[in-house]
């Protein structure tokens, strides 16, 4: 997978240790805790074992997303296999301050355009609770529609496919 991607503004970047600090503010969010779940990620421990899990995980990639001639990490965009899903999955997640910018779309569309050219990547998933609306908005806008609803460790997702 590719290490380094760059769009219009943004630079995204494999996830590393040097992270750590950008993750743990990322993962302590409203919106990341509301809608993805508490990771306990709250020390720098916390996080160095929550990245080295990422980064030891096969078919799981977590690019930090960051401001052009800023250095500045702004959000997450991974692309992983999960079990219950027959197709890869693409997600993301931004700091709050960031949201409304367009910088989760112009990201997530860099990823798609790169990784559907693999013909192992035909069909792309992302998945959401079926009240984070924001995400709905951007899945749409990206392609994505919605595909049917699961239910994974007794909460309900909504699945979203770019497959016709």
């Amino acid at each position: 997978m590719q290490h380094k991607i760059i769009a219009e503004r943004l630079i995204l970047n494999l996830l590393t240790l040097d992270n750590r600090d950008f993750v743990k503010r990322l993962v302590n969010t409203p919106g990341w805790l509301d809608f993805i779940g508490d990771r306990n990620v709250h020390t720098d421990d916390d996080a160095i074992a929550y990245i080295n899990k990422i980064r030891n995980t096969q078919n799981l990639y977590y690019w930090v997303v960051s401001i052009k001639n800023e250095n500045t990490p702004i959000g997450i965009i991974s692309f992983l296999k999960r079990d219950y899903l027959e197709n890869f999955d693409i997600g993301f997640a931004f700091l709050p301050e960031y949201n409304g910018n367009g910088y989760a779309y112009e990201a997530a569309k860099e990823v798609l355009v790169i990784v559907s050219k693999d013909p192992r990547y035909a069909a792309i998933l992302a998945t959401t609770v079926p009240k984070n609306t924001n995400s709905i908005k951007l899945l749409t806008k990206l392609g994505l529609h919605f595909q049917k609803e699961i239910e994974v460790e007794k909460q309900k997702l909504h699945v979203y496919t770019n497959a016709v």
